[in-house]
């Protein structure tokens, strides 16, 4: 209710569409002293007009009463108002029934807010409706909070998901590296554990967002710049799951190359690195070939790390296939595996 409208006496008052005062005993006190917004509209006339807005009503939705007060409570929809949420209204007006909906209103100033509704039926005497009763509970505060917990709890589960994947990935590392040499053992497990470093970091600066796969590469074998090593391949997107294990399956070949392939002597070897995504029902695999030419002759090393622990990643994590074709001169190796 307007803050203009006139008090007789010591008895609050509540507008009405005629714009006279409606005297009324504890009913009205109560009616327009509560905090919780509420209306009423008379049922018996055509667009069931308001005809009662108590002073919090005019307060949440900024209107004076003499602007709402035989206008139907429509005005407070716009445009992300749900269609579904007017249509149980107007369904269970039209049953004379009870409804409670949230949905979202806009105050005078084009300000939106949800609103709890619950309209309530009035009958007469002779049981014929004659007005309804309307309260609203502004619950914009309240679904803040509860998109806030629902962001968060996605974001712990995410953080909890990933956290695991990368402590699986650092058990078969420390469980699978060679132990034969303490010293050759740290190195090898250190080495392996800033290779995911650098995989969380390019994550990181990629918002955990899905990564090009060229940057995924040349990631891991930043430190071989100025070896003969060619990148070739289109723009392909890996997800993040996949980002971590695979730049480990990446240092591991690099490692394997600088030990006893093709990078092992620079200026002698050369290292082509190519992928491409797989097409129609494939589309969600990465092909990648990883050819080393020259250099030493290849070591068809049967066991250690990079048989093993590259089997494991690239079956059990990536849901993929490794092919080896040794060469006189060096081997390529294809991999088949998940990018999504």
């Amino acid at each position: 209710m307007a803050s203009d409208v006139p008090i007789h006496g010591d008895q609050p008052v509540v507008a009405s569409a005629s714009g006279q005062l409606v005297h009324k005993e504890l009913s009205t006190v109560a009616f327009e002293r509560t905090r919780m917004p509420m209306v009423l509209t008379d049922a018996r006339q055509p667009n069931y007009p308001m005809v009662i807005a108590n002073q919090a009503f005019l307060d949440l939705t900024g209107y004076a009463a003499d602007e709402l007060l035989g206008h139907n409570c429509r005005m407070l929809q716009g445009e992300g108002t749900s269609p579904a949420a007017i249509a149980e209204i107007r369904h269970a007006v039209a049953g004379e029934r009870d409804v409670d909906v949230e949905l979202l209103n806009y105050r005078k100033d084009g300000t939106p807010f949800w609103n709890q509704l619950h309209l309530s039926p009035i009958f007469d005497d002779d049981g014929q409706i004659a007005y309804y009763f309307g309260s609203q509970i502004d619950v914009t505060a309240y679904r803040k909070v509860q998109a806030l917990e629902a962001s968060e709890h996605r974001l712990l589960m995410e953080v909890d998901h990933r956290a695991k994947n990368v402590l699986a990935i650092v058990d078969s590392i420390v469980r699978l590296s060679n132990t034969d040499n303490a010293a050759a053992y740290a190195s090898a497990v250190q080495q392996r554990v800033h290779s995911l470093a650098q995989a969380h970091a390019l994550l990181s600066s990629e918002a955990w967002q899905a990564v090009d796969i060229r940057k995924i590469v040349e990631a891991q074998i930043s430190r071989y710049v100025g070896s003969n090593i060619s990148l070739t391949g289109p723009v392909v997107l890996v997800s993040p799951k996949m980002v971590q294990p695979l730049s480990l399956i990446i240092h591991e070949l690099a490692v394997n190359a600088l030990t006893h392939g093709s990078l092992s002597r620079p200026g002698e070897g050369r290292l082509l690195i190519t992928w491409a995504s797989g097409t129609g029902s494939e589309d969600d695999r990465l092909h990648f070939s990883w050819d080393e030419r020259g250099g030493k002759p290849a070591a068809r090393n049967a066991g250690g790390f990079g048989t093993v622990i590259l089997g494991a990643l690239i079956e059990k994590q990536l849901s993929g296939s490794i092919t080896r074709n040794w060469r006189d001169d060096g081997v390529t190796i294809d991999l088949d595996v998940l990018r999504k």
